[in-house]
């Protein structure tokens, strides 16, 4: 019985080889199949990196508060303004940091809302929009 003759039949009858060399190559051929390192090129996505949230303590607000009131030219009564103290009572219950507009969003949503106030306003004095 030859090895070629083996061979020939294992091929015909789907039937892998037990042949001590078959064997050992196939063993050989898997073992450098699993020693190439997979990628994980289709799987990553870049995150960009987030702005590093500084852990909460009244010194580190109280000198942000400050460094506010005086960056940006405030009254020192602003921090005990009404809508301040909402503002600040809103973003500490964020649990992953506030998303701040930026000044072209802040534009649009005080111009949306002086547009609903007008409206309110026209309804209240039974106006047309048309009219003014």
């Amino acid at each position: 019985f030859s090895q070629h003759a083996y061979h020939k039949w294992c091929k015909v009858n789907n039937f892998k080889s037990k042949l001590p060399n078959d064997v050992k190559a196939r063993k050989t051929a898997a073992a450098a199949k699993n020693m190439r390192q997979g990628t994980l090129d289709d799987h990553v996505q870049e995150i960009e990196p987030g702005e590093h949230i500084l852990p909460y303590t009244d010194k580190l607000f109280c000198e942000a508060a400050v460094e506010w009131l005086i960056t940006t030219n405030q009254p020192i009564q602003a921090v005990d303004h009404p809508s301040f103290r909402t503002m600040i009572n809103i973003a500490s219950q964020a649990t992953k940091g506030v998303v701040i507009p930026n000044c072209k969003a802040t534009q649009a949503e005080i111009i949306d809302i002086f547009k609903r106030q007008m409206m309110r306003l026209c309804e209240h004095l039974n106006v047309s929009a048309a009219t003014l």
